[in-house]
């Protein structure tokens, strides 16, 4: 690293260097002080700035290590000193620790033989051998738990100091019922248990004033109390949290988290039989309340994401207050297996991907047929809705990601490349060009609200380790569109992408959750007008008519935003459509009439993504409108292939995924079996008129083509989900 951070800063001298040299010839003179700039060189420094402070925190990091690697070498020194009296107070430990076992001379002669075997020999010495086989504690940590106990005591004497002059206090509860207690010395478990003994058994924990809390924590003023059971989704954090610490260990990692990330004086400690670790909680009581773990799987990763950093083992775990939820979790996870899209999609031969492209889909005809259809749907409902589609270019220039803000915050995650004396990217978003786009000419009043849709191809730099399936990729396609318009028409835009995203989902079977996240501690821009958009966020939610949350605080720094998230068949939750309201990039670009609002706005979000939650929410059995195995073909004998070809034709020019089964090997029945498997929504035969029969094997009975390919055409336009049943 500092031979990087040094190669980096001779370049840059270079390039300062060369920069000066080139004015200095064009303008006949030139200020040697003034300090040279353009999107590399800014790159280069912002990357040396974050080496730099990299490095000085490696170097105390390591320092520490070394001086932890010391400590423990002198330690197993001194341990390893042949030392009678040491030895004889290891003894004397041990035989207080474990009872000695009478020796057989001293049993009485009543007393049964010792049951010393061969069998009891072997136990013992293969107990002997794991424990030799087992790595010991560190020396350092029984000094560590020493210091612990010393530090605890005095935080408890505080605490005793504070319950000797506690006050009565109030607590409310949910309800509307309010318990008296003491500050400093009643603790959310004590109240729990002044309601209900079963109540305080199922809490995991606490959440007073709206923030979480340990249960056995005094609480410490008038607040408001809510016990956290399981079920609920913080108190599910806080267990597998807890559940996590359980396989904490000593290493190495933790000095460099203690120099990186604890920038004050004192920091929190949570301890685990010998374990001490960094941590700011909450956690469970105790680790009896986790009763059912599971450990399922583990992968490889690099040390903070970074490919130049040490390589680890990440653990995948799951763990339940009871086995009966873990079984049902088993039970679940098997479903969604049985439902994994890279294994639908690869059965169906939708698509694939290849070493060479990571991250990046190849899309076989039946899947781009999907592909295709969805953004075809998107695209009419933008006809009726007023948005305009346009195209935008792939790569810019590295100074529009540094208006926009990406490159300083973003461009670690963007393909960057140099091309003749500049930086380019492949753009990550469409907003920075559609910003472009509004500002390349004078704007009038009339043209507000403009609506800009894009389905431009987008590239993140994803960390390979990270990329699966559908769900996490480099390239992918997003239904993204931005709306430029004014404060007053940012109620009735916000009505209208609600009522977007209700028609989509509607059409796919979806309910969703929706989420107003409002401004954050850190923000930027006039409070009064933050205020303002929230306002009108909240009121279109509330006429909107579905029920929706708040997320105090959880705004993005720019502007206020509504999340999405959809429900599949299964149960699991999706974030996919986001409403994002922006005051920083009209700022940015500097862009008028008057000053607009952007409405970020995506419904779909990622196609690639989309498709992964619909193979999975379906279990592959399409829809007839979205299904790229729609009519099959099946000649009941050899002498009426031709026909059934002519049929399929016919199909497939109507706009069907129609095929025709012309294997004359297999018999009826078994066509039709495997037409059913593969999941065509309809299976035709016979001749002038067909048999029409479903997936589901339920039989419509005989009908003419024209009958059935009319039919089917309404069905397929009406976007029904169960086109079998409504046939």
């Amino acid at each position: 690293m500092a031979a990087r951070l040094s190669a980096q800063e001779e370049q840059i001298e270079a390039l300062s260097r060369e920069i000066l040299r080139l004015r200095d010839g064009l303008t006949g003179g030139f200020d040697f002080s003034t300090l040279a700039s353009g999107p590399s060189l800014d790159a280069l420094r912002a990357e040396n700035e974050k080496l730099q402070y990299r490095l000085l925190h490696l170097r105390r990091s390591l320092r520490a290590e070394q001086e932890l690697e010391e400590h423990s070498h002198n330690q197993n020194q001194r341990t390893s000193k042949p030392d009678q009296n040491q030895n004889q107070r290891t003894n004397t430990q041990k035989s207080q620790s474990k009872p000695e076992e009478p020796k057989e001379k001293n049993r009485p002669k009543n007393a049964a033989p010792s049951r010393s075997s061969a069998s009891d020999v072997q136990e013992k010495n293969k107990k002997e051998k794991v424990k030799a086989e087992l790595n010991p504690w560190p020396a350092f940590v029984s000094g560590r738990l020493q210091v612990y106990e010393r530090l605890k005591k005095e935080s408890d004497a505080l605490l005793a100091e504070r319950a000797a002059g506690g006050h009565s206090i109030s607590v409310q509860l949910p309800d509307g019922q309010t318990l008296k207690a003491t500050a400093w010395v009643s603790s959310p478990y004590q109240l729990a248990c002044a309601i209900s003994q079963a109540l305080a058994d199922s809490c995991v924990i606490a959440r007073v004033n709206g923030e979480l809390w340990d249960l056995d924590r005094p609480l410490e003023t008038d607040c408001s109390l809510e016990l956290l059971r399981f079920a609920h989704e913080d108190a599910q954090a806080v267990y597998w949290h807890s559940s996590a610490h359980i396989l904490g260990e000593y290493n190495k990692f933790k000095c460099r988290i203690l120099n990186e990330k604890v920038s004050t004086p004192t920091t929190t400690v949570y301890r685990c039989g010998p374990l001490i670790d960094l941590c700011r909680g909450p956690h469970v009581r105790h680790t009896g309340k986790i009763k059912a773990l599971k450990i399922y799987k583990n992968s490889s990763t690099y040390w903070e994401g970074r490919s130049d950093m040490e390589t680890l083992q990440r653990i995948y775990g799951i763990s339940f207050p009871d086995s009966k939820m873990l079984k049902e979790w088993e039970r679940f996870q098997e479903e969604a297996k049985n439902r994994d899209h890279r294994k639908i999609g690869k059965d169906q031969e939708l698509f694939f991907f290849h070493d060479l492209s990571p991250g990046s889909c190849f899309f076989l005809p039946r899947g781009a047929y999907i592909y295709n259809t969805l953004t075809e749907f998107i695209r009419e409902e933008y006809s009726r809705r007023g948005f305009q589609e346009v195209a935008s270019p792939n790569i810019y220039n590295g100074k529009l990601w540094e208006t926009s803000g990406h490159w300083q915050h973003y461009s670690e995650n963007m393909f960057s490349f140099p091309v003749e004396q500049d930086v380019f990217a492949l753009k990550p978003m469409n907003c920075p060009g559609h910003c472009l786009m509004f500002g390349h000419r004078p704007r009038s009043w009339r043209e507000l609200p403009l609506r800009l849709a894009d389905f431009g191809v987008l590239h993140r730099n994803e960390l390979s380790g990270t990329l699966t399936g559908l769900t996490r990729v480099r390239r992918f396609q997003q239904d993204d569109a931005h709306i430029f318009c004014t404060m007053d028409q940012i109620e009735s835009e916000m009505k209208g992408c609600l009522d977007f995203l209700r028609c989509v989902y509607d059409v796919f079977g979806f309910s969703f959750q929706l989420h107003l996240s409002t401004r954050p501690e850190k923000f930027l821009g006039d409070i009064a007008v933050w205020n303002q958009a929230e306002k009108q966020l909240e009121n279109s939610l509330n006429e909107f008519g579905e029920p929706w949350k708040l997320n105090p605080g959880d705004g993005a720094f720019y502007g206020p935003k509504i999340d999405i998230k959809i429900k599949d068949a299964i149960g699991r939750y999706h974030q996919c459509a986001t409403i994002q309201l922006d005051f920083q990039l009209p700022v940015r670009f500097n862009l008028t009439y008057d000053r607009p609002v952007i409405i970020h706005r995506a419904i779909l979000g990622s196609v690639e993504r989309m498709i992964a939650i619909l193979t999975e929410n379906y279990a592959g059995k399409w829809p007839l409108w979205l299904s790229p195995r729609q009519v099959m073909l099946v000649p009941v004998n050899p002498s009426l292939e031709e026909y059934a070809k002519q049929v399929c034709e016919r199909f497939v020019e109507a706009g069907f995924m129609a095929d025709a089964d012309l294997d004359s090997g297999c018999l009826l029945n078994k066509k039709i079996r495997s037409a059913q498997l593969a999941q065509y929504n309809f299976i035709l035969g016979k001749q002038r008129a067909v048999n029409v029969r479903t997936r589901d094997n339920k039989v419509h009975g005989e009908q003419s083509v024209e009958e059935v390919m009319q039919r089917l055409m309404l069905l397929r336009l009406s976007r029904c989900r169960c086109a079998e049943e409504d046939f």
